[in-house]
C-alpha cells in the first residue's frame, strides 16, 4: 500500500496494530490464569471431600464411644 501523504493512516494502523495485540495477549493471559484456578479447584475440592470423609469417620467413633460408655454406665447403674 502507498501512504504517500496519509502518514496519519498509517501511524492509525500502526497503533490499532499494537492494541489489538495488547488485548490479544491480555485475553490469553487470563483465560490461561482460568485454567490454571479451574485445575486447582478440582484438586481443592478432592482434598476437601477427603478430609470430609475422614473428619465424618472420626466424629462416629468418638460417638460410638460416647454410646459404648452410656451403655456401660447404665449397666453399672443397674438399668
Amino acid at each position: 500500500m502507498d501512504f504517500t501523504g496519509h502518514e496519519g493512516w498509517l501511524i492509525g494502523f500502526i497503533i490499532g496494530a499494537v492494541v489489538v495485540l495488547v488485548v490479544v495477549v491480555l485475553v490469553v493471559s487470563i483465560l490461561a490464569l482460568a485454567w490454571r484456578i479451574g485445575t486447582q479447584a478440582g484438586s481443592i475440592l478432592s482434598g476437601l471431600q477427603q478430609a470430609e470423609r475422614k473428619q465424618l469417620n472420626e466424629t462416629i467413633e468418638s460417638a460410638l464411644a460416647v454410646i459404648a460408655g452410656l451403655k456401660r454406665g447404665r449397666a453399672r447403674l443397674g438399668g
